[in-house]
């Protein structure tokens, strides 16, 4: 399998080389936890499920889950051990870490040398990591459906359906305590496309009380000029480094100016 790893970052470009490499990983760890019973409690969602499920044009860091039924069954702790077993059982040298002590359960699945084994770095000990969480305790609401999908492996996900996706979207856009450019892409991405529904207001209104102080529950039902407001008066230094070097399409970096997020916010009728 690391041979096939190989040929696909051989035959990538130079630019998108190591994110390559990293969804390839990514999806190997979603086989892992698939074969681990995982879709039994989790959800995927956040940006790599969109990459995965609807080719988002930008690749992906991390991968974010909601336990949606929990179980005493559930032990995340097992499901990152049998996915570092898997790797090193086919030739990686792995490292990881995670921890189940916050209601966001966390993990990195580290891979020290493969850049440089492939010829992607000269740094022999140069480390690429796989992020993934797990919220334990995620707001109510989300919709839930199972698609199969082949990137890399034949993967079977369950997920969070597009209206709750665009929801989780919007809250992160409203929550977060700086402008993130991978999450003004992605709300760019999604308002561009007519057939995508509105969030799922139920989620959405969740998810913003619990963020508690984070967001004002008065503004709740006005989330949309809440929405319009935070990014009209927000800092934007900064959001085009944080998604330049994702983005499949370099050209596409202008989706993250601000005067084209509120454009297609307006056209989708998000305004004041």
């Amino acid at each position: 399998m690391k041979e096939y790893l190989r040929e696909i970052v051989e035959r990538s470009a130079p630019r998108d080389a190591v994110n390559i490499m990293r969804e390839y990983l990514q999806a190997r760890i979603l086989e892992s936890l698939q074969e681990g019973g995982a879709w039994a409690s989790m959800a995927f969602r956040g940006g790599t499920s969109l990459r995965f499920l609807y080719l988002l044009p930008r690749f992906s860091e991390e991968l974010h889950f909601a336990l949606e039924t929990p179980s005493s069954e559930f032990d995340f702790l097992g499901l990152i051990a049998s996915a570092r077993t898997r790797f090193e059982k086919e030739g990686y040298r792995t490292q990881a870490k995670a921890s189940t002590r916050t209601v966001v359960n966390k993990a990195f699945i580290r891979f020290p040398g493969l850049e440089h084994e492939l010829g992607l770095s000269d740094r022999a000990e140069k480390t690429l990591s796989v992020k993934i969480e797990v919220d334990t305790r995620p707001p109510t609401g989300a919709g839930l459906e199972v698609t199969t999908v082949r990137r890399h492996a034949t993967l079977r996900l369950s997920h969070h359906d597009k209206s709750s996706l665009l929801a989780g979207k919007v809250a992160a856009l409203l929550c977060r305590g700086w402008l993130k450019g991978r999450d003004v892409y992605d709300l760019v991405w999604y308002l561009s496309d007519p057939t995508w529904p509105e969030p799922n207001e139920t989620l959405l209104t969740n998810a913003l009380r619990q963020s508690g102080p984070a967001y004002p529950p008065a503004e709740v039902e006005g989330w949309k000029s809440a929405l319009v407001r935070r990014l009209g008066e927000a800092p934007w230094d900064g959001v085009k480094a944080d998604v330049e070097r994702f983005l499949e399409r370099p050209t596409e970096v202008w989706m993250v100016e601000r005067e084209a997020v509120l454009g297609v916010m307006a056209q989708r009728g998000w305004g004041e």
